[in-house]
């Protein structure tokens, strides 16, 4: 059944700060720590909006976006000033710092108010780590859009920070599948590559999965392989991705390629006994009929003892060791 967005601010969005909310839906159960929520925050409507000097208010925190584009903070500051701020942000009192408060979601309308001086219009809530969590996951599923990786990290963020699962997936509004594919890319991938790709809104749960898979078997240093491709230059985010996806592919085709070299075996007298290639799915020992014949068939004749007697020799060096 459709319940009210708990964390919908009394005041009507406006068009000139940030996209309103609409009539979307909540995606969350009325259990559990949400419960604790609505309760808390049951009269929002009639709870006034307060004014708050930026500088008092600390920004420490899970972050569910990974940056804020100077250009982006720019325009939505020039909007504040020209129509006010229309949608207030929420924080919550510290209580090891009287008078300072930890901001539970708006960071970018935060930032911007921050760069032309303006105090924050505020709803004030007094929430725990967990219902904090919650109404930032909340007001982010209906005012912003988190690409995916976005999500994972924020997701391992708060793993990291000790909150239990069914916190995590209410937060993102996920269930257990897609969190176990969203952690798996956010601990393969490295977060300083993810950091200089960017959000990549572009690049969908599928392609960021196919990234990981190479990340895995590539034993290449990565930070500082993309390091090298000037990604600053790159205008962005999902061209970055795929700049960064075409570089580590090729490190994974010279690696199979190396692997699947063929050591090649040459006697004292100059002739060629035998090549040795390593596979991924086996040793591969090939003799040479054209330059060693009669050994050739000598070993296939004598094959299975000869191995045999290479395994114990093998085995007995094993012991010793």
């Amino acid at each position: 059944m459709a319940r009210r967005n708990l964390f919908q601010p009394p005041a009507p969005p406006g068009p000139a700060d940030e996209v309103a909310t609409g009539d979307l839906k909540p995606r969350f159960p009325n259990t559990g720590a949400m419960s604790g929520v609505k309760s808390t925050l049951k009269d929002l409507s009639s709870n006034a909006v307060r004014e708050i000097p930026v500088d008092l208010i600390e920004e420490d925190g899970p972050k569910d976006r990974l940056s804020f584009s100077d250009a982006d903070i720019a325009s939505l500051a020039e909007s504040i000033k020209q129509h006010g701020q229309q949608v207030p942000i929420m924080v919550r009192p510290l209580a090891d710092k009287p008078g300072r408060y930890k901001i539970v979601y708006g960071r970018r309308r935060l930032r911007a108010l921050q760069t032309i001086g303006m105090t924050a219009r505020a709803l004030v809530r007094t929430l725990s780590d967990e219902e904090a969590i919650l109404a930032q996951g909340q007001e982010n599923s209906h005012r912003l859009d988190p690409s995916f990786i976005e999500k994972a990290l924020f997701a391992a963020q708060l793993s990291d920070n000790g909150y239990d699962q069914p916190v995590i997936l209410d937060a993102l509004a996920i269930d257990k599948p897609m969190l176990s594919r969203m952690t798996k890319v956010a601990r393969t991938v490295p977060e300083a590559v993810i950091m200089m790709i960017g959000s990549a809104h572009g690049v969908g749960r599928r392609r960021w999965e196919e990234l990981a898979d190479r990340v895995k078997v590539s034993s290449a240093d990565l930070v500082q392989v993309v390091s090298n491709l000037n990604l600053d230059k790159v205008p962005t985010s999902d061209d970055r991705f795929a700049r960064v996806s075409d570089a580590i592919s090729e490190i994974g085709k010279s690696a199979n390629i190396t692997k699947s070299e063929a050591h090649v075996i040459v006697s004292s007298d100059g002739k060629t006994l035998a090549e040795v290639k390593d596979t991924p799915r086996a040793l591969t020992v090939k003799l040479s009929k054209a330059d060693t014949p009669e050994f050739t068939q000598w070993m296939r004749d004598n094959a299975e003892v000869e191995l045999k007697r290479l395994y114990e020799a093998w085995k007995s060096g094993q012991k010793s060791g």
